[in-house]
């Protein structure tokens, strides 16, 4: 039998909430996702000053690097690289957006972590410090 491993709702609010800090000492309103290992969401923020445009980018990020394995960003890449739309994946929440990033424990994905509202390398930048607060 398989063992899975998933991000509990607890440790997916302690990541929000490690971000919110870092979006209010940045200044700006962004929205914070957390996924489990199958895109859906487990914990949401949206802080003030974020623009409504960004909510669901935000959950997109997740939900495509933890479908992907990989950071959201590397999937819009590849799009532009091999010029395909990314609505090939079949699913119109993939997002080839900087922001998304996957948990990962034991090198499988358990989760994923998006940022949205800030500029593509902080949404980034707090995703990934996000997904690493429980990546092993």
């Amino acid at each position: 039998m398989n063992q899975n491993y998933v991000l509990s709702q607890n440790e997916a609010s302690q990541i929000v909430e490690m971000i919110r800090k870092k979006v209010e000492e940045y200044g700006s309103g962004a929205s914070i996702a957390v996924v489990d290992t199958h895109g859906e969401l487990l914990a949401f923020l949206r802080t003030d000053n974020c623009r409504v445009s960004v909510i669901n980018i935000a959950i997109n990020k997740a939900f495509t690097a933890a479908r992907e394995w990989t950071e959201s960003g590397n999937i819009g890449k590849a799009a532009r690289e091999y010029n395909f739309p990314v609505t090939n994946f079949g699913d119109l929440r993939y997002t080839g957006w900087e922001g998304g990033y996957p948990v990962l424990y034991e090198g499988k994905v358990v989760g994923a972590v998006g940022v949205s509202g800030l500029p593509d390398e902080v949404d980034m930048e707090f995703a990934k410090a996000g997904a690493a607060m429980f990546s092993k």
